[in-house]
């Protein structure tokens, strides 16, 4: 699909499932945004080292951890899977509910979402999918903004709203609420990144 034909019309995952090209898609309701290029050094170093840990902890446990690119439909309703309108690849996500877990990706909200802010979709992170991760039902969503090495969580609350949030600096240690022993110490997460211009 080329990308000015993605600008003409309301697209579903039945659609998504056809193309038939190299580029990278998501949708949000109906609405579809190329992900090429592909994202460089930095966002691609921050996401080894985080999942690298991540990996580590939930290596035999009940959850499991996963990397982009990994299909996340999100259903408002019982749709059959074609019509779902909305898919997303969120760099890393946490799932613990392997009744989501399907052959071509996760049909569902992950308990824990991760995406990596670039210039390319730095808005779409904290504006669109901030909304729509909550709207879904994402437990906690967390934000790595490498300009500024910080990372922002955010958690669901009763009434399903992400009001609870916390910033991290490059030294702090990540923690998780789904998860009181996982502990992340963030300087060695960073180290490659500052270790890249100097």
């Amino acid at each position: 699909m080329s990308e000015e034909r993605a600008l003409e019309e309301y697209y579903t995952y039945g659609d998504y499932k056809s193309w038939d090209d190299d580029l990278r898609w998501e949708l949000i309701d109906g609405e579809v945004f190329c992900m090429s290029p592909g994202p460089g050094t930095e966002h691609q170093s921050l996401s080894g080292n985080l999942f690298g840990r991540l990996f580590n902890y939930f290596n035999g446990k009940e959850c499991r951890v996963f990397a982009a690119p990994f299909d996340v439909t999100l259903p408002k309703g019982n749709e059959p899977e074609d019509e779902i309108d909305t898919v997303v690849q969120p760099d890393i996500m946490i799932l613990c509910d392997m009744l989501k877990l399907q052959r071509n990706g996760i049909k569902g909200a992950p308990d824990v979402v991760f995406e990596i802010l670039s210039p390319s979709t730095a808005h779409r992170d904290l504006d669109d999918k901030f909304r729509l991760y909550e709207r879904a039902g994402v437990k906690e969503y967390v934000i790595v903004d490498p300009q500024n090495c910080v990372i922002y969580a955010y958690r669901i609350d009763s009434g399903g709203r992400f009001s609870w949030k916390k910033a991290y600096g490059a030294d702090d240690v990540l923690e998780f609420g789904m998860f009181p022993d996982l502990k992340i110490p963030l300087s060695p997460v960073w180290k490659d990144i500052r270790d890249l211009y100097q």
